[in-house]
């Protein structure tokens, strides 16, 4: 892919159930409050990180190509 991501989790809205830290481990821990945070805010563009985010069930993660801001995911409508 080539692009770098900015990850973000929003831990108003995370619910901890660790998929995205199963999806992605090198992407995404657990805090001891369960709450999910990247383990680096840019990241190399990836299907894992990606699928973290698709599969999140609150959809608390979002996705933004580093350079230009661009909408990875959630895709913008």
């Amino acid at each position: 892919m080539g692009d770098r991501w900015q990850v973000e989790v929003d831990r108003r809205v995370c619910i901890g159930s660790g998929m995205c830290a199963a999806a992605a481990p090198d992407g995404f821990r657990l805090d001891s409050a369960r709450q999910s945070h990247p383990v680096a805010p840019e990241t190399e563009a990836g299907e894992g990180v990606l699928a973290a985010a698709e599969g999140c069930p609150v959809e608390a993660i979002t996705l933004t190509v580093a350079d230009s801001g661009e909408a990875v995911f959630p895709p913008e409508e």
